[in-house]
């Protein structure tokens, strides 16, 4: 079907003139293509569900936490990775001060890492080329491993850091009730 902006418009959820390269919280979903269960499956126990990963979870895990390696500036938190996404919250530092300008609300760029600008798009972009990488080499028949984009909440004060921790916490016992 040839593109008709009609019908295929995405509507970003991202916050209008926000900028995500600025220090902060973030709580991120990045999905498995078509929700495949990619990454393995819930088990249910007698008081809680929990995650088995498979080796490609396992993959997926190791990456997420290798984040800090490839970008200094990153804190994780609480993360999951779930049969078909991961949820994560990543804590971004470092700003550098454009020079010669009064300072303002856009006045700061952030941190080279590596060649690329610090945002949360950069470093959600190098875990999911990480993990891509991975399927090719052990898993070449898997077409497609990731949706188009991500989800991201900036988290404004510590009650949405506690909730979005939370959520984190009990999303295997909620999907798994609403399966």
């Amino acid at each position: 079907m040839p593109y008709d902006p009609r019908l295929h418009h995405r509507r970003s959820v991202r916050l209008e003139g926000f900028d995500y390269s600025q220090n902060g919280a973030y709580f991120v979903t990045v999905c498995a293509h078509e929700r495949q269960p990619l990454f393995g499956a819930l088990r249910a126990g007698d008081t809680e569900t929990t995650v088995e990963l498979n080796p490609a979870g396992q993959a997926a895990q190791r990456y997420w936490l290798e984040i800090p390696q490839h970008f200094p500036l990153v804190t994780l938190d609480a993360f999951i990775v779930m049969p078909d996404h991961v949820h994560g919250i990543m804590l971004l530092s470092g700003h550098v001060p454009v020079s010669g300008r009064v300072r303002g609300a856009n006045d700061y760029s952030p941190l080279q890492e590596h060649g690329t600008s610090l945002t949360v798009g950069s470093v959600v972009r190098g875990f999911k080329i990480g993990v891509t990488k991975w399927f090719k080499e052990n898993q070449p028949c898997a077409d497609k491993v990731w949706q188009r984009s991500y989800y991201e909440h900036v988290i404004r004060n510590d009650n949405e850091l506690d909730l979005a921790r939370q959520y984190i916490v009990e999303n295997p016992t909620k999907l798994h009730e609403h399966q």
